[in-house]
């Protein structure tokens, strides 16, 4: 966590100069952040992208929607593109998956925010200038499973006909896709998500691979959390308050939706997180995996996604999932 050689002249040229640079945090990416400690008192957040593996236009691009429509976002203070450097707002310390460890009782009230949040998102179509989260960003997303998870595991599965199940299960989902798209985040999890003081929403944070696709997708991204449990019953109660705030006219239709869009997610977080470990020398989101496999048994669960579990059922045994990584690992 060197903070990039060019960071102190671009501070320097915008009213920052001789401010002190301390590391901040570091994620799955290529980005890595620091605090910015004023000589005056202020503070900021520096975002160090390197133009070679990031791009923090879609971050620009997203954050500004999300400001015109009154959510909160870090807004940027200042940009340079060439150089991958952006000087955002400070939100503070109070990321909602560390509040909680600390302030426990104040889970429902940040769920329900975080939900009305979802709700107002999805109340307006998705901007035009998105991409899509149709079936190809969705394959690509689930093939990471069978390209790194499978040889992880010394796993040799029948890959034509994991695709094929994928095909079966999420044809509805895409044709909401197509035809009522609204912004998803992507990441709408606890860790991302921010109380910040004096502020009635919450701060919102990684963004930037937004794309137009379904309601449900955040939605399950923020119940079925890779980093923390989420109870049932709060899943449940989450789950009415959206249908409620944004008037879903078929909930069990809305469920089948939820649940596959949930198999998706975590058959991708699986290949992910994998992908970190073998390629990337990140073993530490190993741990996280039994809580994944945990909601992708749930997930497979749902009658909509029948042929899937029949694939995993079939070409991925028992002693395979959920603690499997630990003696591949120690091996």
């Amino acid at each position: 966590m060197i903070p990039p050689a060019q960071a102190p002249q671009f501070l320097a040229a915008h009213g920052w100069a001789g401010a002190e640079i301390r590391p901040l945090a570091g994620d799955a990416s290529f980005r890595r952040y620091f605090r910015i400690h004023g000589r005056d008192g202020r503070t900021a957040v520096l975002m160090d992208a390197p133009p070679a593996h990031e791009d923090v236009g879609p971050f620009l691009a997203v954050a500004g929607h999300l400001l015109d429509r009154g959510f909160s976002p870090p807004k940027p203070i200042a940009v340079d593109r060439e150089l991958g450097l952006l000087l955002l707002e400070d939100f503070g310390d109070d990321r909602v998956g560390p509040l909680l460890l600390r302030e426990p009782g104040r889970e429902r009230e940040i769920y329900e925010s975080a939900v009305d949040i979802l709700a107002r998102v999805a109340s307006e179509p998705a901007p035009t200038d998105l991409g899509r989260y149709d079936e190809p960003a969705m394959t690509r997303e689930v093939a990471l499973f069978t390209e790194w998870y499978a040889p992880a595991l010394g796993l040799d599965v029948d890959e034509a006909g994991f695709f094929q199940a994928w095909r079966e299960c999420w044809a509805d989902v895409l044709t909401v896709v197509e035809n009522e798209p609204v912004l998803v985040l992507r990441d709408f999890h606890a860790d991302n998500l921010m109380v910040v003081p004096g502020r009635r929403d919450l701060g919102l944070l990684d963004f930037q691979d937004a794309l137009a696709g379904h309601p449900a997708y955040d939605l399950v991204s923020l119940l079925e959390d890779a980093r923390r449990d989420v109870a049932l019953a709060l899943e449940a109660a989450m789950f009415d308050r959206y249908a409620e705030a944004s008037k879903v006219r078929d909930r069990a239709l809305f469920r089948a939706h939820y649940e596959i869009l949930g198999a998706q997610r975590n058959t991708k977080i699986l290949g992910i997180f994998t992908r970190l470990w073998k390629r990337d020398g990140k073993p530490h989101y190993l741990p996280l995996q039994p809580r994944v496999w945990a909601y992708l048994e749930r997930n497979l669960s749902h009658p909509s996604l029948a042929p899937l579990r029949a694939w995993f059922d079939a070409n991925v045994p028992t002693e395979k999932r959920a603690d499997a990584w630990r003696r591949e690992a120690a091996a």
